[in-house]
């Protein structure tokens, strides 16, 4: 448990705590640029085109990803109708989040290679942790956000390639994938399924060889 750390190693648990809260910021920030972007002010007039992380981060997902290990920043409210790009505009958005994740991945990535090879910071250094956790972090967020289920940003995706003629599929996906989501993830966590787990533990291995 994620908590377990700020009583064991208080000063990993805050350098995890700033990492997630900078890299949800960003996730949910793309998001309102490309919207105001694509001619879409909603989310700029209701103060989210902001790097301010008090702006983005949802209480509630917040305190759900100290207690079990996940969580959600606060949705960027848009409106479509106001995108010029009628047919795109919808994917431009959705993708801009994961798009952010996958370039602090690889900003990150170079910097923290940099840094473990041209000084003597070693893996238990609270530098090095930092920006590992952002890597890792970015990774969770880009991959994760993609999967085509509802209210995830692939699912706006997956609907705006699907034809009319899948309305049916996409009303229902829309209707029940929250809580389909929400019985993966729990399955996941509690009942060591490892739908998600098995994914990004392979991922984090393989990037944890590259840069150390």
């Amino acid at each position: 448990m994620i908590l377990d750390l700020l009583f064991e190693q208080p000063m990993v648990f805050v350098a995890w705590l700033i990492a997630i809260v900078f890299s949800i910021s960003i996730h949910e920030f793309a998001h309102a640029y490309a919207a105001n972007s694509q001619g879409d002010p909603t989310a700029k007039l209701l103060g989210r085109l902001t790097l301010n992380p008090l702006s983005h981060i949802d209480p509630m997902g917040f305190f759900a990803l100290l207690l079990v290990g996940f969580g959600w920043g606060k949705p960027v409210p848009v409106n479509p109708i106001n995108f010029r790009n009628k047919k795109w505009g919808d994917v431009i958005v959705s993708f801009a989040g994961p798009l952010s994740n996958f370039v602090m991945i690889l900003t990150f990535g170079i910097i923290l290679k940099l840094t473990y090879l041209y000084t003597n910071l070693g893996q238990d250094n609270l530098m090095i942790q930092f920006l590992f956790f952002i890597v890792m972090i970015n990774i969770v967020l880009g991959i994760f956000n993609l999967i085509p289920i509802p209210p995830l940003d692939g699912s706006h995706i997956l609907f705006s390639i699907l034809p009319s003629n899948f309305n049916e599929f996409k009303y229902q996906l829309a209707k029940n994938g929250p809580m389909l989501l929400l019985v993966l993830i729990l399955a996941d966590n509690f009942l060591n399924i490892g739908i998600f787990s098995s994914l990004f533990n392979y991922i984090f291995n393989l990037v944890g060889r590259l840069i150390f």
